[in-house]
């Protein structure tokens, strides 16, 4: 007797970027292309059209500032070999298509400016890349 089973193989995707490189990549490149990242995002953020884009840079936001991977699973398909991202989800799409649409919009500028100025100061700089990071969380409730 034999059963055709489907097998999957699940795992964190945690694949860190090393830590050298994430701040060499924060001081060069990632603090001042995140500014201009939000600033285009925002601005797509404004429009019907551009929303979806807008939203897709803001949840990678912590991605640009510093090479910080994505929380979810890669559930791989071992008959066939094909691997899926499933990004860490936690609210209901309503809820957060509410909170975007009567807060999230608006607040993630504010979020974003006042932390990416953080940034600037050697004091600041911590709770400022913090903040960058939950950007996504400010925006539309998603976790990052």
């Amino acid at each position: 007797m034999t059963t055709d089973s489907v097998s999957f193989k699940v795992k964190e995707r945690n694949p860190e970027t090393p830590i050298l490189l994430r701040v060499i990549w924060f001081f060069l490149l990632g603090w001042e292309l995140t500014g201009l990242w939000i600033l285009v995002a925002w601005a797509l953020n404004a429009s019907i059209i551009g929303l979806p884009l807008g939203l897709w840079m803001i949840d990678r936001v912590p991605q640009v500032l510093t090479l910080k991977a994505r929380a979810g699973l890669v559930v791989t398909d071992l008959k066939n070999g094909r691997s899926e991202f499933l990004p860490a989800h936690s609210v209901p799409f309503l809820i957060r298509a509410v909170y975007f649409v009567l807060f999230g919009w608006w607040f993630s500028l504010l979020w974003a400016a006042l932390a990416w100025l953080l940034c600037a100061t050697i004091i600041g700089l911590p709770l400022g890349v913090m903040m960058l990071n939950g950007l996504p969380a400010v925006t539309t409730l998603a976790n990052s």
